[in-house]
């Protein structure tokens, strides 16, 4: 009888010490809570500051892409005028 009621003892103790020490070392203080909340508050603002900034370049950089465009356009247009003009040019010289 004496060993069936040391075992259920130890067992106990055991829970109990096994439940303190997690109680203890897995709890976080108020004061943790509010700096890992300002942490995030401050990352999530930093990255909304970056994606804006990010957006602004992206923007930026496609209004200069369309007025590269734009230019290439007007200079291919240019190009075959001016074969076209050379084009006529030679056939006439041709014909003479």
């Amino acid at each position: 009888m004496k060993g069936k009621i040391q075992h259920p003892v130890r067992m106990l103790t055991l829970a109990v010490a096994a439940g303190a020490f997690i109680g203890l070392t897995g709890c976080a203080t108020t004061g943790q809570l509010e700096e890992l909340q300002n942490k995030h508050n401050a990352d999530v603002a930093s990255a909304k500051a970056d994606a804006a900034a990010a957006k602004q370049a992206a923007d930026a950089a496609n209004a200069k892409a369309n007025d590269a465009l734009r230019v290439a356009d007007e200079a291919n247009r240019r190009s075959m005028d001016t074969e076209s003009k050379i084009d006529r040019m030679f056939k006439k010289a041709m014909h003479k």
